[in-house]
């Protein structure tokens, strides 16, 4: 099983949003769809522009917890070096 840390936007160099999930389809969609209320569903946080996988909830949690303490640039940058265009990577999943 695999574990993700990921962030969803709602337009480029907009309101971001840091998480972790066991399920990146289903927790992209639900972003997509406003479904779970909170900070994602109150900024309309709905394109997925950044993920990681790790092999334990523990290290994806981890990493999400470092990221969320981080500077907002750094996530920006952190964003950027992976996907310049901000492209909604939701998209690229099976």
């Amino acid at each position: 099983m695999a574990f993700f840390t990921y962030i969803v936007t709602n337009k480029p160099r907009g309101s971001l949003y840091c998480g972790q999930t066991d399920d990146i389809n289903r927790r992209a969609w639900e972003h997509r769809n406003r479904v779970l209320k909170g900070y994602s569903h109150q900024y309309n946080c709905t394109a997925l522009v950044w993920f990681e996988t790790f092999e334990s909830r523990e290290n994806a949690l981890a990493r999400e917890r470092q990221i969320k303490n981080w500077k907002r640039d750094w996530k920006i940058e952190l964003i950027e070096e992976a996907n310049p265009d901000w492209r909604d990577l939701a998209d690229t999943l099976i």
